[in-house]
């Protein structure tokens, strides 16, 4: 099965829906809004929110005020984005669309998130279609947010903490190869696919498109290690506890590839 295929399959199967809302995946959605909200532009800017997934982010920028266009390769969620801002009485422009060839016109948005289709492009030559189209839909002075999973991640967040070999005997095999070529192929049939990104890369490849990168920061902290997260994160002092040591370690150089996530700020000159 070819990457997209097997990414279009891992997706279709609805899992992303409720990712954000529980454990890691609710400190990667606070700790990314704190980072999108540090260079936003005011509302009520157009924000493009591309490979947006089931819209959590443009449910949440909508309900600020912000307009937003939403596009994802993946007809289910843009269905799930829909039916949800329906819910929340808010609007969005949510089409299916490819990160690599908007249907956006030059200059049309103040901001881009980029927070999914990065580490769904093994190919580098894809990677700068996608950050050169992110660029060319910003109007000049405009801040694209690009997100990256860590080249660290797979072996130590899902092997060593989650236990990954104890579901994909295989892991260990690949492992090696995810580390060197940055590829992570589907462990079974419908299983997850991606890329992983060194921080200096990640940068590199920013910066290559064009863009001034004016930030590179590490999400979860060490969140992603603790087997009692989510009793913590329900106790307020405790979350509040995870959430500083998420944010004093964010820039530290030495540790910026230790997390799951990264996450660039960069601005169209």
């Amino acid at each position: 099965m070819s990457q997209e295929r097997a990414l279009r399959a891992y997706y279709s199967l609805g899992k992303e829906e409720g990712r954000l809302g529980a454990g890691l995946g609710a400190v990667e959605f606070e700790r990314t809004q704190e980072v999108v909200l540090r260079h936003l532009p005011s509302k009520p800017a157009m924000v493009a929110d591309i490979g947006s997934g089931p819209g959590r982010y443009a449910l949440w920028l909508a309900s600020l005020g912000y307009e937003v266009l939403l596009r994802d390769i993946v007809p289910l969620h843009i269905e799930q984005a829909l039916t949800a801002a329906r819910d929340a009485g808010v609007s969005i422009d949510a089409q299916v669309g490819d990160a690599r060839l908007l249907d956006l016109p030059d200059g049309c948005a103040d901001a881009v998130l980029l927070l999914g289709p990065m580490y769904h492009l093994p190919d580098a030559a894809d990677r700068e279609r996608c950050l050169r189209e992110a660029r060319r839909v910003l109007r000049p002075g405009g801040i694209a947010y690009v997100a990256a999973i860590s080249r660290w991640s797979p072996r130590l967040h899902a092997q060593l903490v989650r236990r990954g070999y104890r579901d994909y005997p295989n892991m260990a095999d690949e492992l090696p190869g995810v580390e060197q070529t940055g590829v992570m192929p589907p462990l079974v049939e419908g299983g997850f696919v991606g890329y992983t990104h060194r921080p200096g890369d990640l940068r590199r490849e920013v910066e290559s498109a064009g863009f001034a990168c004016l930030d590179l920061v590490a999400v979860e902290g060490l969140a992603f290690a603790l087997p009692d997260l989510d009793e913590r994160l329900a106790d307020e002092t405790d979350r509040a506890v995870v959430l500083e040591a998420a944010r004093v370690i964010e820039r530290v150089p030495e540790l910026l590839g230790l997390r799951p996530h990264l996450l660039a700020t960069a601005r169209r000159p």
